[in-house]
């Protein structure tokens, strides 16, 4: 076997995936690699499950997430399996260990009344960029997937919004040259390519404006040139400071909009689906959490049942 450094085999695999992956993809893969493998792994040979557990330990101990530390970890499994297939290292199995105390962050949603307040506010003071805070909440798209809606993407004969791409921007990394680029995209995974029924509201302020507008402009910015998230994630700063609603991320809108139909009681599957979801238990770990309430009723259900 003649062995490689994880830096050296980080770089054949990047080469590897470049073919098969969206340039956002390997953008994130390439960002990981420079920020958080190559740093700590990159001279090294092999990746003992004690070195890789300490590793772990550390990244949570500066506040790093959970999911960030097991999204870095999935890109250093992928170069230990490529660097093993063409026999550049050992295999090695971890069994990696997270704190007890560290729990998942809560989601931050609207309240009913805050949500209720937005919508009524954009109604009333129409603009392109307060409509599509009006259309994340009340479909649940993220912020990608608004900054390159179109009024193409918008059939008010049937009532529905389709959504077939995405706008970012990623850091690309090419040897000692580094920049940022804004990318059009499909959007994040087949699932999120989706149909998505409008309210009779949304439909009511839509369709007027569907008489009027360039089919190949973007909604945002009823223009030929779209904004992009992070100058459209001010915007909605923004909004919300005029009207006095606690600070929540632009996602807290998505978030939103997925709580209200859990609290109406739509079906997990339908909300899976809406959402853009790959599976269904993504929505089931981030929305369903029953309260009290809901578990005496369903108690109070089963002896009901029994006819007790």
């Amino acid at each position: 076997m003649i062995q490689k450094t994880i830096r050296e085999i980080s770089e054949a695999w990047r080469e590897y995936k470049r073919p098969y992956v969206k340039r956002s993809t390997l953008a994130a893969y390439i960002l990981i690699l420079e920020n958080h493998i190559l740093p700590d792994f990159g001279e090294s040979n092999e990746l003992h499950e004690n070195d890789v557990q300490a590793f772990v330990l550390e990244k949570l101990d500066r506040g790093l997430g959970v999911k960030s530390v097991k999204d870095i970890l999935i890109v250093l499994k992928m170069i230990m399996k490529f660097g093993v297939k063409n026999e550049w290292m050992n295999h090695y199995e971890w069994d990696i260990k997270y704190p007890a105390d560290i729990t998942s962050k809560k989601i931050e949603v609207l309240s009913v009344a805050n949500h209720k307040k937005i919508l009524n506010y954009i109604q009333s003071h129409f603009s392109f960029p307060g409509l599509g805070i009006y259309i994340s909440l009340s479909t649940g798209l993220r912020i990608g997937e608004i900054c390159a809606l179109k009024w193409s993407d918008i059939n008010v004969t049937d009532g529905v919004i389709t959504v077939n791409r995405t706008i970012e921007r990623i850091y690309i990394i090419e040897g000692k040259k580094k920049y940022t680029e804004l990318v059009i995209n499909t959007p994040k995974t087949k699932n999120s390519c989706r149909e998505i029924p409008m309210g009779k509201e949304l439909l009511g302020m839509l369709k007027p404006l569907k008489k009027i507008v360039n089919e190949d402009y973007y909604i945002l910015t009823n223009d030929e040139r779209p904004t992009e998230p992070r100058t459209y994630r001010n915007c909605y700063k923004r909004l919300m400071e005029k009207l006095d609603i606690p600070k929540l991320k632009y996602h807290g809108l998505r978030h939103s909009f997925a709580t209200r139909c859990i609290e109406a009681g739509c079906d997990y599957k339908t909300v899976s689906v809406l959402l853009g979801h790959s599976n269904i238990s993504t929505t089931l770990d981030l929305y369903v959490h029953p309260n009290m309430e809901q578990k005496k009723r369903c108690i109070a259900k089963v002896f009901k049942a029994l006819g007790k």
